[in-house]
């Protein structure tokens, strides 16, 4: 299963994605990879990881105005497989840029909203 995750899908399309990998029986270890050049694809990044293992889903992150990806992904693999992929592939060049590839964490929760305020007449 691929998808390339657009942020514009939702705030929690995230979340939505685990769950439908869940569903699918995709339950390997996620891992982060980042300083991806804007050129890698989903297909490019399937095949620089399946070299280590079996991979269960790819996403690769896109930026919800412009659609263009944002430079970051996650791939899901086997546990076993996971960890020697990561351990192969940190620090290694993908497409002319040097990949960070580590074990994701899940997003913290930043809290919601925020204030607005301000506005009216000051008189100093």
């Amino acid at each position: 299963m691929s998808r390339i995750l657009n942020l514009k899908d939702s705030p929690t399309a995230a979340k939505s994605v685990i769950r439908e990998q869940s569903k699918l029986g995709v339950s390997g270890l996620k891992i982060f990879v980042g300083n991806m050049s804007f050129d890698t694809t989903e297909d490019g990044l399937r095949a620089a990881f399946a070299a280590h293992g079996n991979v269960e889903d790819v996403a690769v992150i896109t930026d919800r105005d412009t659609g263009r990806p944002r430079g970051f992904g996650f791939v899901t693999m086997p546990d076993s497989a996971a960890r020697d992929a990561i351990e192969a592939l940190n620090g290694t060049d993908l497409d002319g840029r040097t990949l960070n590839v580590n074990e994701a964490r899940p997003k913290a929760d930043r809290g919601g909203g925020g204030g607005g305020g301000g506005g009216g007449r000051r008189d100093w």
